[in-house]
């Protein structure tokens, strides 16, 4: 059976698999956010001239789904990498921010 998987289990993955290729220099924070933007920017690409409809879709074609699915990993990989780097909690952080923003916008 295999372990559950938690943020840090996978921020230590990401850090070895750095580690292992000698890229700890290059994730600086400024790196790392570039990063991030970037493959914001290619998960963004794949939805840019898809309908409202069409975008609900995406994930029934397998190849587009791949890639999605690619693009969220990548993009989740850098902030958490990010994260580390910064010596943020990202699970601690959006829950104080969803307190911030039920304050900021009570429901009706």
């Amino acid at each position: 059976m295999t372990e559950p998987l938690d943020v840090a289990k996978l921020q230590r993955r990401l850090a070895e698999f750095a580690a292992a290729r000698d890229w700890q220099p290059y994730h600086t924070p400024k790196n790392l956010v570039a990063a991030l933007s970037v493959e914001a920017s290619e998960l963004v690409e794949i939805f840019q001239w898809l309908t409202p409809e069409e975008s609900a879709r995406v994930m029934d074609d397998p190849d587009t789904a791949h890639r999605v699915t690619d693009e969220v990993a990548d993009v989740l990989a850098y902030l958490l990498q990010l994260c580390e780097v910064l010596d943020i909690d990202p699970l601690a952080a959006l829950d104080a921010k969803i307190d911030r923003n039920e304050r900021r916008f009570p429901a009706p």
